[in-house]
Parts: C-alpha cells; structure tokens; sequence
C-alpha cells in the first residue's frame, strides 16, 4: 500500500495535520488551490485548547511572541464577557492573529517537517480502489494525477473531495447575513466593546497590526437576497447606527460579509476518503471557533492515521475519528445557532432573554467557566464503551506538573506514542517499556483535585486520557491496553 496521504486545501486544518502526519513518518503533499497565502484576515481567535494543540508538540512560542492576548471572549456578542483567566489551562486567553500570519506559521513548520505543498494546483476528484486511492489534480501545466494510501479532504465548505466521496452534507442555508471590516480607527472604543440593541450588534477588536475588526449584525441583515459586496460608506453606516459615531473609521483593508448556513458531513470517515475542518462542519462564526474546531480535527485524525499507515494502530482506531469529532462538530452547530438565535433578534422579548444571560455569565463564576470551557474546547471528553471506565478517560489532560521537573504533560506529548504516567511508587517500569510508548515515573506536583488519586494514566497523542486508575500497582495494567 502506497504510504502517502493527499490533503485537499491548504488552510490551517490542513497544514496542521501535514506537520502531524510527518511527525508520524508519513510522506503528505498538500494540494492547494491558490497560489499564495490569501492575505485577508479571515480566522482572528485562537483558543485556549488550540494553544494547548501547538505546545503539545513544541510548536506554540512563534504564535505567542506576535498574537495578542486577550484575557476572554464572547458568547453571542452578550455585553458580559466570558472571563477565560480562572480555566486551568496554561493559556487562559485567546490569541488575535489574523489567519494569514497563523498560515504563515504553520506552512513553515510543515514544510520544515518535509511535507509537500503544491500551490496553484486543484484536486478535481479521485478513484479510490481496495488498498489506494488515484487523486486528480489540475496543475499549472496541466491534469496528473497522485498514488495516495488516504485523501483526505480540508477544502472548505464546497468541498470537491466530500462532493466526489458522495458524502452528504445536510443543513439550513443562509438566512442572516453578517458584515465585519478590518480598519484604522482614530478613535478607538474602549478594549472589549461589544453592544447589541434595537438597531442591531457591533463588536470591535484589536488586530496585532494597530487595526481593528468592526463586526456586526442589523436588523436588515435577516435575509437570504445577496445585497452586493459591502461597502465602506454602508459599513460606516451600520457602525453609525448603532454606536452613534464611527469611531474616525478609515483605511479599509478588508470588508466582507458572510452568512449563517449550517451543516455537518454525514460522515467524517469513508473508505480512504476522511473529512476535517470546514469540508465537515459550516456554521455562522460565532465566538471564532470555527478554525480552532478545524486544527482540532487535524489533531485527532493525525496520529490515528499515521497509526495506521505505520501498521501499529488497534483495530478501528480510524474509525472513531468519526465517532469522536461528529459530535463535536454537532455541538458546534448547536452552540453556533444559539448564537445566532441570540444575535439577531432585536425585538423586547430577545434583549430581555439577552440581559438576563449576561447577568448570569456576570454573577455565576460556574455558568461563565461552563460556556469558556464549551467554547475554547477545553471540555471535549471522548466517550467510553468500558462501563468500568474511570471519570476522566476521554478527557482532555491538563498540562500536568511533576516533582522535580521544569516540564509538564505537554512537553511529553509525541504524534507517535503514548505516554503512561506512572504516579505512584509501587509501579516497576522495566517490564513496561515498549514502542509507541513513553513511560514517565513522577509523583504530581500540585494536581489538579480531579487527579489527586490518580495513580496511573495512559495519555494518547492527542493529550486526551486513554484511561486513568486509582488502584495501585496499575500502570502494569494500563501498559497492556492496545496502543498506536
């Protein structure tokens, strides 16, 4: 079998997942139909759980050097902020960087792994056989085509891969259109601003270039008629509305408006066709996650794949890609339409539901941790068919401090092993060691109260628990449990 992975689309799903599959040995050439980086802003937020994604493989620092951090987030433009400073997490804020630096960053990691990216070339479709896949590909120079083991599409929401896979893609279409513009502004709102009222919602954020991203929605924006492409006059307008003034808005850079069609991928998974980030999941960019969810897919599918390639991965281990990230992606469009719901509607009743939510996010330290954890992905769990299965496999490990070291869980992290932790003295690592396995003896240094009884752990590539035990003397035991 043909040891290679083709991925469709060169967005950052696609290019994270590149750097993870040549983490795990695995030959990847990335088919991309642009030519350079589109230099629009697009994707501004990085998530707490996405930052936790880049350190698991040492590949963070350049992100936090030039992102600027901001200490929360939103939910549905609500006037109280979430406050992400109390989640335990290394990384208690987002990151604003516009999505042409975060491709920048990551093309550069992956081609520094060895992967291939083709730019100015185009998957027009496959013929997958038994033990391979034949992509075609419309190049500078003409039609070829490619010998993959697995194609895997990353190319958005029309995506030809899931189109040629005849992998439904079931939803709502458009029905609000919002409007966002990234300007110079003269005079600037305070750090935070967000408002919504009768005449609509408007957020303003900083961009690390000293602009900023206008962003909003109005009462005409409750149709399914293209109105044309924004205008900087119509922009200042809107902004005008509802504000009272346009803040010195000048220098546009970039205005555009998008809309709030919903759907999921019926199937992340079929045959040797695999789906991720928008080609699986299209929703209204509430709260920014839609690029986080897409990285988080590649991190799930990448070390399951090369797994696979490699010829040591557990019977269906690629089979709960699916099982795993569908639903999530399924609670992302949960939470993206209730956003939605929440933002665009401008009647009496829809303020006063909106009032009473930000009073709660306000005065429930709970309620506000509750939504920051949903929204940054941080409370993913992974669910178990083991009925003896402990409360914390599945989730998602916090970077776990040791006695006697400077490095936390993260800083063990591999595409291509697990680690088993090994708390507790009575466990004896000679008989344990073996490929595809990192064993780290060391007793927890201020745990995590979930953790204080832990006495072993095995952590899959992906930072999620494999499975977690209170018994002594168990790390033996969790050393026999198939892994990649």
């Amino acid at each position: 079998m043909d040891q290679h992975v083709v991925i469709s689309g060169g967005g950052p799903t696609s290019l994270w997942l590149a750097a993870e599959l040549r983490r795990g040995g695995v030959a990847v050439t990335v088919v991309e139909e642009r030519t350079e980086i589109d230099q629009r802003s697009k994707a501004l937020t990085i998530h707490p759980r996405t930052i936790e994604v880049l350190a698991s493989r040492g590949a963070h620092r350049p992100f936090l050097d030039e992102g600027l951090r901001i200490p929360g987030g939103h939910f549905a433009m609500l006037e109280d902020r979430l406050d992400f400073r109390e989640l335990d997490t290394p990384f208690p804020y987002t990151l604003a960087l516009p999505q042409a630096r975060t491709e920048e960053l990551l093309e550069g990691q992956a081609l520094a792994l060895g992967a291939r990216i083709l730019r100015g070339h185009r998957v027009t479709g496959f013929t997958e056989q038994a033990e391979s896949v034949t992509v075609r590909v419309q190049g500078p120079d003409g039609p070829y085509e490619l010998g993959a083991a697995y194609v895997v599409g990353c190319d958005g929401s029309r995506s030809t891969v899931r189109t040629a896979a005849g992998i439904e893609f079931p939803g709502t279409p458009s029905t609000v259109l919002g409007w966002l513009g990234d300007v110079a502004l003269d005079q600037p709102p305070r750090p935070g601003f967000c408002t919504l009222g009768p005449r609509g919602g408007l957020m303003v954020a900083p961009l690390p270039d000293g602009r900023y991203r206008v962003v909003g929605v109005s009462p005409d924006s409750l149709t399914t008629e293209w109105p044309g492409d924004l205008t900087m006059d119509e922009l200042r307008g809107k902004v005008i509305a509802i504000a009272g003034g346009d803040f010195g808005m000048r220098d546009p850079e970039w205005l555009s408006r998008f809309g709030n069609a919903t759907r999921l991928a019926a199937e992340y998974r079929r045959g040797r066709v695999l789906l991720a980030g928008d080609a699986a999941h299209q929703h209204f960019p509430a709260g920014g996650v839609g690029m986080n969810v897409g990285i988080q897919d590649a991190h799930n599918l990448g070390w399951k794949l090369a797994a696979t390639l490699a010829g040591r991965a557990p019977d269906g281990l690629l089979d709960t890609y699916h099982s795993e990230r569908h639903p999530v992606g399924a609670r992302l469009l949960e939470h993206s339409r209730a956003q939605t719901a929440l933002m665009t509607a401008f009647t009496p009743e829809n303020l006063a539901l909106r009032s009473f939510l930000s009073g709660m996010v306000a005065d429930r330290p709970a309620f506000n941790r509750d939504l920051s954890e949903r929204l940054t992905g941080l409370e993913v769990r992974y669910p178990s068919s083991d009925p003896s299965a402990h409360f914390l496999d599945g989730t998602r490990a916090p970077d776990l401090s040791f006695t006697g070291s400077d490095n936390g869980l993260f800083a063990l992290l591999r595409t291509d092993a697990h680690v088993l932790l090994a708390l507790a003295p009575e466990c004896g690592l000679a008989a344990l060691e073996r490929p595809g396995l990192v064993v780290h003896k060391a007793a927890l240094h201020r745990s995590p109260a979930a953790w204080a009884q832990v006495t072993a752990a095995l952590i899959r590539p992906d930072g999620h628990v494999a499975r977690a035990t209170e018994e002594r003397g168990a790390a033996t035991r969790l050393h026999l449990i198939p892994t990649a």
